[in-house]
């Protein structure tokens, strides 16, 4: 195997890690907030799984091709091969992320999936962190 198969193996589950990040996030935001969790309501947590999710609705309304595909398609390209001969895991995380249904489909739902995660943040908001948690975190 060659450097860029590492690379672009490397690129897959790094986009792999997003996707989970913002699809198991939403789950633990919904079930957090029905069990009381506290740690749900994180400003920064929350802040970061919004942004993420903002990002990949943008990226669709713009009719851009996200990053992370492009940079494992060229990837692969460089180490001579394609998604399909590429490594097993590879391959696998590939599958995990990419269907084949009509663009429509994940324009819908990664805007129904940008709308819930907007909601929860509307209406279950985290807490803003104040002045008096920086000096909680600062002490011995």
């Amino acid at each position: 195997m060659n450097f860029y198969q590492y690379l672009a193996d490397l690129t897959v589950m790094v986009h792999v890690a997003y996707v989970a990040f913002v699809v198991i996030g939403m789950l633990l935001i919904v079930l957090g907030l029905v069990l009381g969790w506290r740690w749900v309501r994180n400003f920064w947590f929350r802040a970061i799984h919004l942004a993420m999710i903002a990002i990949v609705v943008a990226e669709t309304f713009l009719g851009m091709v996200c990053p992370l595909t492009t940079l494992e398609d060229t990837l692969r390209a460089w180490a001579g091969e394609t998604v399909e001969e590429g490594t097993f895991l590879g391959r696998l995380a590939h599958e995990l992320l990419f269907y084949d249904a009509p663009e429509w489909v994940f324009t819908l739902s990664y805007c129904l999936f940008g709308a819930v995660v907007l909601l929860t943040f509307i209406f279950a908001p985290p807490h803003w962190p104040s002045r008096n948690d920086r000096h909680k975190s600062a002490l011995p």
